[in-house]
């Protein structure tokens, strides 16, 4: 059998890029573990706007796990995540189960790559933007693509998720 190989400091996000032809940019920061937000984190140390920065969240629709990314700048509208998916009920997932799911870390869980490909949510926020930054994997590591290219990777529906 044929090992796999990595390139050093590749994740299953960025594979998953290159894999699929999509232009990106990965941009790598110290990450401090006694930050308190991982996406604001990345927001200020990269630079870029927060609301450019967007964050990966795993809930429970109806007991079905979804993602929703939306801006580290606001949060996660639980209400409305049901609603873009035609589910009654939301509920921030279990985050053992989120991580054991997505093969991710909490912190560094990106909607791309994942172990087992779950029903995404983009927040419409971010076609606003050329481009905007997701986790590629790992806390300190960033990926910069087009809000386009992440909704057609991850069949993502846009709907108004986030909230100030």
């Amino acid at each position: 059998m044929a090992k796999k190989t990595r390139k050093p400091g590749g994740t299953p996000a960025t594979a998953a890029l290159t894999a699929a032809g999509a232009p990106f940019t990965v941009h790598a920061y110290e990450h401090d573990p006694a930050s308190a937000s991982y996406g604001e984190e990345a927001a200020q140390a990269l630079g870029v706007s927060p609301d450019r920065v967007f964050k990966t969240l795993v809930a429970e629709v109806d007991g079905e796990l979804t993602v929703a990314v939306v801006p580290v700048a606001g949060q996660l509208d639980l209400k409305a995540l049901a609603a873009a998916v035609g589910g009654k009920r939301a509920a921030m997932a279990d985050p053992v189960v989120a991580e054991r799911t997505t093969g991710y870390v909490r912190g560094g869980i990106s909607p791309l790559g994942q172990r087992k490909r779950l029903r995404t949510v983009l927040d419409e926020s971010a076609s606003g933007h050329p481009t905007i930054c997701v986790s590629a994997g790992r806390r300190g590591l960033e990926v910069e693509l087009a809000p386009a290219d992440l909704a057609e990777l991850t069949s993502a529906v846009l709907a108004p998720v986030g909230r100030a």
